[in-house]
């Protein structure tokens, strides 16, 4: 640690993430607390404490949360736990309660790193990559949908004392490593989420059940060509997905489109349903909010690539399209179902 006294730690965000990360910590006896402006989540959590499941005993541990702002005048650490749609004005309003020396870590979907720095400086930011899924299955209860860590590193690739002090707090919960890769890390991780999360979001189902389904998985391997087309053009060395996945190899060519098989298409519909297997509990976090009434991150997703592609020339008629009929989804147009996954599919063909 840099010091004798415990590390000040705000987490912005009690939903799946920031609840569980909260109740984690909490647990080992952190300085932690806890910012939500969810007024059932407050008084769920101020009653009975963070309900933790699905990696043990089911429990409840006693921890600080607060509505809205708290009192507090500096935290060390400030972790963005919001969807990424509210993680800008998260961090504005955050910022001022940011030691001189402290970090502002973001463990949003995306490449929320870019957006934040302007707001705390890009040397305060760190990018926190999470590597396991959960959910709130009510107010203050959290179920930990799958195992797994953290990928942590900054934009400059420099690491310091503070990165390891916050690589040892969030050892508590789950195995960390370090990257010099962080823009490559995390566009491995916004392809992965721009399967996982948007096709669970456009077909209203956990991920085990959709990636038993071959269209469903081709979808996949789609998105994952698009994306790894946009990622080359902005010149970005792509990182193995919890250092197993290879998003330059699952990614389907220009001649397996044009196939009706090959082993190696074959390999890549098992590689996928594999992923689907581990995170099968896994339920997308931008379905949950659409349920919530709140705005979808889908544009921080699928539409970051759709637009980075644009830019380059590029195009990306899957990732496009579902970004269409995500926010076609949250106006209330069509809705979450198998049948909206199926029209996607035949749209692209």
């Amino acid at each position: 640690m840099s010091s004798s006294k415990p590390p000040k730690i705000l987490i912005v965000g009690a939903g799946g993430i920031g609840g569980t990360v909260c109740g984690y910590l909490s647990e080992v006896g952190a300085d932690v607390v806890a910012s939500t402006t969810n007024e059932s989540i407050y008084q769920a959590v101020s009653r009975n404490g963070f309900g933790l499941a699905g990696d043990g005993n089911p429990r409840h541990v006693h921890g600080r949360i607060c509505l809205g702002t708290p009192k507090e005048e500096s935290f060390d650490y400030i972790l963005l736990a919001t969807q990424p749609p509210q993680v800008e004005a998260a961090a504005k309003e955050m910022a001022p309660l940011l030691a001189e020396d402290g970090r502002m870590v973001v463990f949003q979907n995306g490449l929320c790193e870019e957006r934040i720095a302007p707001i705390c400086g890009s040397e305060r930011v760190i990018g926190g990559i999470i590597a396991w899924g959960a959910s709130m299955t009510s107010p203050g209860n959290y179920d930990r949908t799958s195992s797994g860590g953290f990928q942590v590193g900054t934009l400059s690739g420099l690491q310091d004392e503070k990165l390891r002090e916050l690589r040892g707090l969030l050892e508590t919960i789950g195995p960390v490593t370090q990257t010099g890769n962080l823009l490559g890390a995390r566009w491995s991780k916004l392809a992965l989420n721009c399967c996982i999360s948007s096709l669970g979001t456009l077909g209203g189902d956990r991920l085990g059940a959709l990636a038993k389904v071959r269209r469903y998985r081709r979808l996949g391997l789609e998105i994952f060509a698009e994306t790894v087309a946009v990622a080359k053009a902005e010149n970005v060395r792509l990182e193995k997905v919890s250092g197993t996945l290879d998003l330059n190899w699952i990614a389907i060519t220009d001649k397996e489109r044009a196939s009706s098989g090959s082993p190696n298409l074959a390999a890549k519909h098992a590689m996928l349903l594999a992923v689907g297997m581990r995170y099968r509990r896994l339920r997308s976090s931008m379905l949950s909010a659409l349920e919530r009434g709140r705005p979808p991150a889908i544009d921080f997703l699928n539409g970051e690539v759709a637009a980075r592609g644009m830019a380059h020339g590029i195009a990306t008629p899957v990732n496009t399209l579902i970004t269409e009929t995500v926010h076609a989804i949250a106006r209330g147009e069509k809705r979450s179902s198998r049948e909206t996954l199926d029209a996607v599919f035949a749209a692209t063909r």
